[in-house]
């Protein structure tokens, strides 16, 4: 006799297996019955000063008008409006919601436009790291032309660093952009400007009052003020004896040491214009080494992740620069791109 073994055709469900958990949002439990358009009408009656001035401002009729704002109140279950013969004024009520109301409408318009933007390629947030010797008019111009072409939906956050702190910036995965002296090992920098830097002193610096061109040895006796990366780059500059350096922590502080005459420094030429204007620092007669130029790059942090909106300021600096060198306003003359 052939036995027959049977299998259940489902497992019973084990009472201790973990159960799915379902969070409620305001916006899951809450039926929203007021919309935006509403809204938009009832701020048209109290900014136009009635229904039928409102009326004219929307193109709708005044009985669309009295309708919406009537629907209004009954959903809110609140009177909004007084009405005191032609004229319609709030009521406490209608005052405490009308700020309000006004913030929501507002956001809706600005995530509208940034959804707009966003499909555009201009939204999300750009992360740009810039090395102090980049000419700050340049980098105003580029930010307010980049509003200008993402319509001010994408995002800017920027930095302003030291050379070595650029390089070690760029190691972060969320930088879009840096300006930098230096390019990392595994990055790729296109030139992007070229910036002069001048020997200066105060002008009663002992330096000033030797009527001769200063040399090597002549700078090793003076105290000679920096910013922690540039006294190993200032070295060809200078003097390769030892020589007492001061380390800044800014290029405002090293100006300003500068001007109290406690030494001498490489600085900037765009940086300090308005002070040699002034008369307040001089050039220091070094004969035929006047000035040195170091390259400012253009790198992409993430270039396999890079955005469209990095990609266009990127654009908007390269043109600007591009600008300098044709004769442009954008640059000084100390300050030309390298093709």
């Amino acid at each position: 006799m052939t036995q027959l073994r049977t299998q259940p055709l489902s497992q019973p469900a084990r009472l201790d297996a973990p159960r799915a958990t379902f969070r409620s949002r305001p916006h899951d439990i809450h039926n929203i019955y007021v919309s935006l358009k509403q809204w938009r009408i009832f701020h048209a009656v109290i900014d136009c000063g009635g229904f039928a001035e409102a009326a004219k401002s929307l193109h709708l009729s005044q009985s669309t008008i009295s309708y919406t704002v009537s629907k209004l109140q009954e959903q809110l279950g609140t009177s909004l409006l007084r009405i005191e013969g032609r004229k319609a004024n709030l009521t406490p009520e209608g005052r405490a919601l009308l700020d309000r109301s006004r913030h929501v409408l507002k956001e809706a318009i600005e995530l509208e436009t940034f959804a707009k933007n966003l499909g555009q390629g201009y939204g999300g947030e750009v992360r740009l790291v810039v090395d102090h010797n980049f000419p700050p008019h340049l980098l105003m111009r580029a930010l307010s032309d980049f509003s200008k072409i993402g319509r001010a939906a994408s995002h800017v956050k920027l930095s302003e660093v030291d050379t070595l702190q650029a390089e070690d910036v760029l190691r972060d995965l969320n930088v879009d952009l840096a300006i930098s002296e230096r390019v990392p090992l595994g990055f790729l920098g296109e030139p992007l400007v070229e910036v002069e830097h001048l020997p200066v002193a105060h002008p009663d610096h002992p330096l000033l009052r030797l009527g001769r061109d200063v040399t090597a040895a002549d700078l090793a006796q003076h105290v000679h003020v920096g910013i922690g990366h540039a006294f190993e780059r200032d070295r060809g500059a200078g003097s390769s004896k030892p020589t007492r350096r001061w380390a800044m922590s800014s290029l405002d502080t090293v100006v300003q040491a500068v001007a109290e005459k406690l030494g001498y420094a490489w600085l900037p030429e765009h940086r300090i214009r308005h002070w040699l204007d002034e008369g307040m620092l001089v050039r220091l007669p070094l004969g035929d080494k006047r000035a040195y130029k170091t390259m400012l790059y253009l790198i992409h942090g993430r270039p396999w992740a890079s955005t469209a909106a990095a990609g266009r300021l990127a654009e908007v600096l390269r043109g600007l620069t591009a600008e300098g060198n044709a004769g442009g306003s954008g640059l000084s003359p100390t300050v030309n791109r390298v093709m």
